[in-house]
């Protein structure tokens, strides 16, 4: 069954998308959901109108993206981790904490956005790329700090040092 879609659904396209889909999906669900409209020849005259949303609402969506990696330009995120010890941190520094780092800062990137390819788990500088959009990307420096180490002291096995005093 062929069916135009009226908004855009993942895996299946974007409003105004010629697609085939089985046709229990379209008659049972979306075509009743308003997600979808039959592709008759009387509704196939409304894929303009169709394209014309879409285009909107991807320039828009196009420009918050580009005002978002506007003010991820020159962010610093610190964040901090519990070690114990031996200077051994405890988890790591995760997409979601960054981006929890950032929403307090008033900047809102989806986790999925940072590109993060495994978890931080020293202390250092860290450049982290957000791809927002296919045409947005921007940088966000992290510092890792890490607080609580406790060193270990050494064990020694020498003989205690007495003093002796010598009276002459």
């Amino acid at each position: 069954m062929k069916v135009i879609l009226a908004t855009k659904l993942e895996g299946l396209g974007c409003e105004a998308d010629l697609v085939t889909v089985k046709a229990g999906y379209g008659r049972n669900y979306l075509i009743p959901q308003g997600l979808a409209f039959e592709a008759t020849p009387s509704n196939r005259r409304f894929i303009n109108m169709l394209k014309k949303k879409r285009a909107e609402r991807e320039a828009a969506e196009l420009a918050n993206f580009r005002e978002v990696a506007e003010k991820l330009l020159g962010e610093v995120v610190r964040i901090t981790l519990e070690a114990g010890k031996g200077g051994k941190v405890f988890g790591a520094v995760t997409n979601q904490m960054i981006s929890d780092a950032l929403a307090a800062k008033g900047i809102d990137v989806n986790r999925h956005a940072l590109e993060l390819e495994k978890p931080i788990k020293q202390a250092g500088t860290y450049e982290i790329t957000a791809k927002l959009h296919p045409e947005v990307s921007a940088a966000v420096k992290v510092i890792v700090t890490v607080s609580g180490a406790v060193q270990e002291e050494p064990a020694t096995e020498s003989a205690p040092v007495s003093e002796t005093s010598s009276a002459e």
